[in-house]
This record gives C-alpha cells, structure tokens and sequence, in this order.
C-alpha cells in the first residue's frame, strides 16, 4: 500500500465530534450569498430556497457517508440573480436540470462520458473552480453585493478583514475555525437583524409555470450551466471524493451524483426554490476543515432544515446581516486548498493542460475549455499511436 492511500482515513459512517461539525460548516461562503440573492432581489421564499439544500445534504448523508457537500447552481444563480429572472422560469430551470441530470445518472450516461476525462482535464476543473472561488470571494468584498448590509462599507475595509479570517482559517484550520468563524459571524447577524426576526416558514406560492418559462430557462439558465455541473458536481466530486477517501468514496460515482443533485431539483423546481448541486471545492472545504463523515452533511441538513421551517419568515433579514469578509475569507481558504489538488500531477504536459483549461475556464468558459482540453489530450495519444 502507498504512503498516501495509507494516510489517506478509514470509512466512518457518521461522526458528530466538534471537527465533524467544524468541517460541516465550512462551505457557507457560496451557499449564504446565492441565497440571500436570490431570496432578496429575485423574491424567492426563503424557506423554499434553504429547504432543497437541506434536503440533499440529508441524502447524502445516507447515500454515501461521506461529507459530500451541496451547493447552489452557480452559474445558473449568477444569471438569474443579475438577470433579476422571477420564480417561475428559476422553478422551470430547475425542473429541466432535474430531468436532465437524473435520466443521464439513471442510464449510465454520465458514468460513460466520464471515461473520457483524465487526471490532467479533471485537475483543471478542479483549477477552474478553485479560481472561481477566491473571484467571488474578491467580488464578497470589493464589489459587495448590495442585498448584503456590509454593501455601504470601505472596500479596503472589507478586504482587509477578510484577509484576516483567510489567514485564520488557515492558522487555525485544525483548531475549529471555520466553526468558530461561522459562529462569530452568526452572532454578529442576530445583533444586527434581532429585533426584526420572526418565528414560522415563509410563505412558499407554486410556480406558474408555462411554455415561455421553459423555454427561457432552456436558453439563459440550463445551457450555461450543464458543462460546470457535470465537470464539477458529476466528474471533480467523484475525483476528490476518490483523493480525499480512497476505497470509501467506491459509492461516489458521477452518475449517482447526478441522480441525487437531480432528484432534488425536482423538489426545488416544484416549490419554486434554489437550485442546488454539488462541487468539488465544497468537498475541499468540508474535509480540509475537519469533516470526515456522513455526519457533517447530516449535521448541515438538520440546520438548514431548521432555519427553513422555524426561521424562514425571517431568513432574508438574517442572511443579509451576515458579515461578508467571514465569508469571503473561508471561500477563498477553500479555494486555495481546493487549487492544492493539482499537486499529484505528473510532469510538465500534464501541467501546462491543466493549467491551460484552468486558465481558459475561468477567463472564457468551462465548456470550451474541456473542449480544448479533450482534443489536446486524445490527439496527443493518438499521434504516439501513429508513430508507434
């Protein structure tokens, strides 16, 4: 047995010590911000935002025992929140996503597309999102979004502090700090928004949905996001799960992944909710930060279940308090970890094509990236054929 599968931890089923729960946390800098937006600017009910990530996290939690974690759609959020789309064509992506995701699990399909995608293409993936992770975390602070309250403070201000949970983070990763960090920053929320909370779900309408609503949410909404889901949510998780885990993370394919994401987008497409997926950089944060079982994502699910259902009335109040350096600084921790996955790469080639679809994913588009990285790779393997 190698070094690393030797260092590399035993199957737990489900852990609830207080690392566990460090490391469960550790992924709120995508989630709260996306949701905020989404609740804030594009009127979704909060409770029906937060109750489709607590559902999968839920399921995860039995269905691999491992902190596989849950994430919003990013692109698709980032377009619907700057598109200031309504619920209705947000419902109808989401449904398409579930359809989409949960029949190419089911048939094999992803699995089977999987195959084509090497170490160096999945490690620039896994580039491309650690890059985008420390772009939005930049963006949490110097652009701060303005449905957050720290929106009207000094950028140099906001930078700075992040700055200092980011080196926190990382001074005292094995000592709690993503969950003492989340814990500050709770606390710091409640004394903002206290008296304005209120107790009891959100109201959560059905969606109207229609032939326009689809077809709108086809174009602007699913086609940008399928590349980023299956590199990142179907192929990059199962890829880390595998680095992270070794033989516990055997139940961690890509097609099953797809069928968990996918399912629960039907739930989150019906009550007009989040859309949610999972990620690879999620992985990162959750096990870099102490998770190492079915328990974190079970522990996360419990919480936003409870947030959704006796504090949805006053989520949005809450959300919008919460200090944006805590979360711009864990996200960029998380994407530096996340980049760190590069380092098993195998000499210079295999380098410059992750670096490259790195590079061009995060500048242009993930899609065209893969695109250029496949016919790279496999014509390169196939002209060795030639000469041989």
């Amino acid at each position: 047995m190698s070094s690393a599968a030797a260092a590399r931890p035993a199957a737990a089923s489900m852990l609830f010590g207080r690392q566990e729960i460090a490391g469960a946390v550790a992924d709120v800098g995508i989630l709260i911000p996306i949701a905020a937006a989404l609740i804030i600017k594009n009127g979704l009910s909060a409770s029906a935002v937060l109750l489709p990530a607590a559902i999968l996290y839920i399921v995860v939690a039995f269905a691999f025992r491992l902190p596989i974690p849950v994430q919003p759609l990013k692109a698709f959020g980032a377009i619907a929140i700057a598109s200031g789309l309504g619920a209705n064509e947000i419902a109808a992506g989401s449904l398409l996503m579930g359809v989409i995701f949960l029949s190419l699990g089911a048939a094999g399909l992803i699995d089977w597309a999987g195959r084509a995608f090497p170490k160096p293409l999945i490690r620039g993936v896994q580039l491309t999102v650690g890059l985008l992770f420390l772009k939005i975390a930049w963006g949490l602070v110097w652009d701060a979004p303005k449905s957050f309250n720290d929106a009207s403070g000094d950028p140099l201000v906001l930078l700075a502090l992040a700055l200092v949970v980011l080196a926190a983070a990382f001074a005292l990763r094995r000592h709690l700090a993503s969950l003492l960090l989340v814990l500050l920053g709770l606390g710091i929320a409640l004394l903002r928004s206290g008296a304005q909370m209120k107790l009891g779900p959100s109201a959560m309408p059905l969606p109207q949905l229609s032939g326009a609503a689809f077809a709108s949410a086809l174009v602007v909404l699913v086609i940008p996001q399928l590349p980023l889901t299956f590199a990142n949510s179907c192929l990059a998780t199962a890829d880390a799960a595998k680095s992270y885990f070794g033989d516990a993370a055997a139940r961690v394919r890509p097609g099953r992944l797809a069928m968990t994401l996918g399912s629960v987008n039907l739930l989150a497409g019906a009550v007009a909710g989040m859309p949610v997926c999972h990620g690879a950089g999620g992985l990162t944060a959750h096990y870099k930060f102490g998770a190492r079982s079915g328990g974190a994502p079970l522990v996360m699910g419990g919480v936003l279940l409870l947030l959704a259902l006796v504090f949805g009335a006053g989520m949005a109040v809450l959300l919008s308090a919460f200090p944006l350096p805590i979360l711009a600084g864990l996200l960029a921790a998380a994407g530096l970890l996340h980049i760190g996955l590069l380092h098993d790469l195998e000499g210079p080639w295999q380098w410059a094509l992750a670096l490259l679809i790195g590079a061009v994913g995060i500048l242009l588009n993930l899609a065209v990236a893969l695109a250029a990285g496949l016919i790279i790779y496999w014509g390169l393997i196939f002209a060795r054929r030639l000469r041989d």
